[in-house]
């Protein structure tokens, strides 16, 4: 594609798409097992109401969106540890006030403001600056640097949390850790596929990766695969078509959960000898 790179603002969109792709299936495949597939929708509708305080104050909207959605991260971890009431509860709470915080804010912008989230709200890579690529990459880095280092506890908390209290891990603190990692990944990726659209691109590569894998280890390799493949094709396509990027790598991944879904079932449909020669 030699065309598309041409141009400086597609390098950059293509760079932060590559590290969204990256980052936000290792951080969603542990949501996905602890089934809170949504809240990356919680934590994207409080970072709407940061993105609004940012554009009030004329403060840099990515630090004001991550400062609210860690606090909301937190808050959420907080009360569901405690057991004052259930966790659902909690992200619906979470997730209309941050609709209703936004919308205040934004109303209290000078006037013209408004149009400036919705590129948050819906993703506008193409206006990605080279000053917001080093902070995405830095975002990627803390990412991927986290999961590497807590993964054995992760992925045991997120499996069994009674049995990992049990036997004396930090639970409370790797699920704050995890509820951390996914404010960050809500931030570094709304640029890319909007706070409307975050957590399908933390969900689906996992969802579809399931579907074909066998293990942990090769559902996360190949969770990654599949999101770098339909961030970066997403993108691409969206250039070429001119169309809105968010929207196109969302539809990507789940044309890719929808084709896995009919290879699991032609290859549960095999004779048991057959399907073990299958790939």
């Amino acid at each position: 594609m030699p065309e598309i790179l041409d141009y400086d603002f597609m390098r950059r969109a293509l760079l932060a798409a590559a590290l969204v792709g990256l980052a936000a299936p290792v951080v969603g495949i542990f949501l996905v097992q602890r089934r809170l597939s949504l809240i990356g929708d919680g934590l994207g509708h409080v970072a709407l109401a940061g993105v609004a305080a940012g554009l009030l104050t004329g403060q840099a909207p990515v630090w004001t969106a991550l400062a609210a959605a860690v606090a909301a991260a937190l808050l959420l971890e907080t009360v569901r540890w405690r057991g004052q009431t259930s966790g659902d509860v909690v992200l619906a709470v979470i997730f209309y006030g941050g609709i209703a915080g936004g919308v205040v804010l934004i109303s209290l912008a000078p006037a013209g403001n408004a149009a400036n989230l919705a590129p948050y709200l819906f993703g506008a890579i193409t206006t990605t600056t080279a000053a917001d690529v080093r902070v995405f990459a830095v975002l990627a880095v803390v990412l991927l640097s986290s999961a590497l280092v807590l993964r054995p506890w992760l992925f045991a908390v997120s499996n069994d949390e009674e049995y990992a209290r049990a036997v004396g891990l930090p639970a409370q603190a790797v699920n704050i850790a995890l509820a951390v990692m996914t404010a960050v990944t809500v931030v570094l990726s709304m640029r890319t596929v909007g706070l409307l659209l975050i957590s399908a691109l933390m969900v689906v590569p996992n969802a579809t990766a399931q579907q074909l894998a066998g293990s942990f280890r090769a559902s996360l390799a190949t969770a990654v695969g599949i999101g770098l493949v339909a961030s970066v094709s997403g993108v691409t396509t969206s250039y070429y078509a001119d169309v809105p990027s968010g929207g196109t790598i969302v539809l990507l991944a789940i044309a890719g959960f929808v084709a896995a879904v009919g290879i699991r079932a032609a290859r549960d449909r095999l004779p048991a000898r057959d399907r073990s020669a299958a790939p």
